[in-house]
């Protein structure tokens, strides 16, 4: 089964995750990631084009989750910007989410926040769009 693209929040949240030292890569194959409330641990296999992860997006809705995103740029198989991802440190993204319930709602917040540490929104866009077009070429297919 080929993984959909995700939310455009998620490329952000792989981001605050790299910042905020969640990830852990264990080899070249697997990362754990952990949860931005520190309760949760997620298992993440990649294996040439087939990934898999335990987060609630890769499992029940199919899509590249954010702890997937975090392990390709980690183990460089997609694009990584230093300066955004610490931007990014410290937001609360699931106390966000379930605030809000609605991911286009907490992304306008977090464009805030890095407007607020300088960085320009157009260029976090620019940043979005570059992984979602190399999340599409990589046409990741989800393993059990």
């Amino acid at each position: 089964m080929y993984l959909k693209n995700p939310p455009r929040i998620k490329v952000l949240e792989a981001l605050g995750a790299i910042a905020d030292g969640r990830v852990k890569v264990i080899n070249e194959n697997e990362c754990e990631v952990i949860s931005s409330e520190g309760d949760r641990i997620y298992k993440v296999v990649v294996r040439g084009d087939f990934v898999n992860s335990d987060d609630n997006g890769t499992v029940y809705r199919n899509y590249v989750g954010y702890p997937i995103i975090a392990c390709l740029m980690l183990l460089k198989k997609l694009s990584f910007n230093e300066k955004f991802s610490s931007v990014l440190r410290g937001i609360p993204w699931r106390k966000l989410n379930e605030e809000y319930k609605s991911y286009e709602r907490v992304e306008e917040i977090v464009f805030e926040i890095a407007r607020e540490r300088n960085v320009n929104r157009g260029e976090l866009e620019n940043f979005i769009k570059v992984i979602l077009d190399e999340l599409r070429r990589l046409h990741l297919r989800k393993t059990q």
